[in-house]
């Protein structure tokens, strides 16, 4: 009988186990993974591929004269709670005195925060005449950069030019391919008439990845506007330099560079220099690898104990560890300031140029934030 009973009850047993063994697995499959560390950062991969043959010194003037309204746009991004940082790789192509082995392209750099080192790199680019091998300069941007695989990042690459999207031994599509597979965005910016670079493939080009195509006049003269904030803002840009602190083997070049690069903005127009004076006060002009403010802010590892003496300035190398860190407090709360009272007047200069600005385009700049914007928005991106 107590075998009968057993038999009877055995199925009962079996089905209340599974049903225990489903729930825990169903536990298991809602519950986050409490070792999975969450995400900190988030960042803005922008891959920037410019045709360097004869006719596209007017890409390049563009290129540099806007550079910083672009940086200053993205600054005010965010994703989710958190202000992404901005990573630009730079890649010239279609050059002659490139290597033909390589495609006539040049990896100028990888991606970096170093907004000075971009401009630099902008301001050195020359043009002549030669071979655009878009399909070749794209792949080869998809290989050999760090693109990374946070799906919340917006990874994407503008290629600008105005030779048929189709040359080279790299078929466009296949690149296009790769793209996805690496959920870049590819997008495409002709220096020419509209419906040419629709007939030249550079439309397709972009569709394949959802991207955006675009045409410019690259021979157009860049809009600065002035405002009746400019010269506050540039005074404080001179007091803004005094609070970087430079060290190590690079500080006093990259102190020379930092000038330089305000030197250049300013080439173009006063307006231009007060957008890069914008760029400097905002989250993402970023210089931990010589000044000691941002090394002390953003280096995990970062300790004054570390820092030869022969490595700082000539007023600072007798001073202690202690007296250093005091030295670098003052600087970083007198840099808050200004970089406060730079956000405030730039906040009045934004809605005062949208005032002026209304239809007036500049072509490189418009472009890419146009798309930069319409994409950011897919991911959840906003803007303030």
């Amino acid at each position: 009988m107590k075998k009968i009973k057993i038999l009877l009850l055995l199925p009962l047993l079996v089905a209340s186990l599974s049903c225990k063994a489903e729930t825990k697995k169903e536990i298991a499959m809602n519950t986050p993974n409490e070792s999975a560390e969450p995400i900190k950062e988030h960042f803005i991969k922008v891959a920037l591929l410019l045709d360097t043959s004869n006719s596209m010194d007017g890409l390049i003037d563009q290129a540099k004269a806007q550079l910083w309204e672009i940086v200053n746009e993205l600054s005010y991004a965010k994703c989710k709670t958190q202000r992404p940082n901005l990573e630009i790789a730079l890649y010239e192509y279609g050059n002659d005195n490139l290597s033909e082995k390589e495609g006539y392209i040049r990896k100028i750099l990888s991606f970096t925060d170093d907004l000075d080192e971009i401009s630099k790199e902008l301001f050195s680019l020359t043009t002549n005449g030669g071979s655009e091998y878009c399909g070749t300069v794209i792949q080869y941007s998809l290989n050999n950069l760090e693109w990374g695989s946070n799906a919340d990042d917006l990874k994407m690459i503008f290629i600008a030019g105005n030779e048929p999207f189709t040359q080279g031994k790299v078929n466009y599509k296949d690149a296009a391919s790769n793209a996805k597979e690496k959920d870049v965005v590819v997008n495409t910016i002709f220096c020419g008439d509209y419906n040419n670079g629709v007939s030249s493939k550079w439309k397709d080009g972009a569709q394949l990845t959802y991207g955006d195509y675009m045409s410019i006049n690259h021979n157009q003269k860049t809009v600065h506007i002035d405002s009746p904030y400019d010269d506050v803002i540039l005074q404080l840009n001179i007091k803004l330099n005094k609070t970087y602190v430079a060290y190590g083997q690079n500080g006093r070049n990259k102190t020379a560079m930092q000038k330089q690069q305000d030197d250049n903005a300013a080439g173009y127009s006063k307006a231009n220099a007060v957008s890069r004076t914008v760029s400097k006060g905002s989250h993402l002009y970023k210089n931990s690898t010589w000044d000691l403010v941002d090394a002390e802010e953003e280096i995990e590892d970062f300790s004054y104990d570390k820092i030869k003496k022969e490595d700082l300035p000539d007023n600072l190398k007798d001073k202690s560890s202690t007296e250093l860190k005091a030295y670098v407090s003052i600087q970083r709360k007198e840099r808050e300031k200004i970089q406060s009272e730079i956000s405030g007047l730039n906040e009045k200069r934004r809605l005062f140029i949208i005032e002026k600005k209304k239809d007036a385009s500049n072509g490189l700049e418009s472009a890419m934030i146009n798309a930069l914007k319409k994409q950011a928005e897919k991911k959840n991106y906003s803007w303030n």
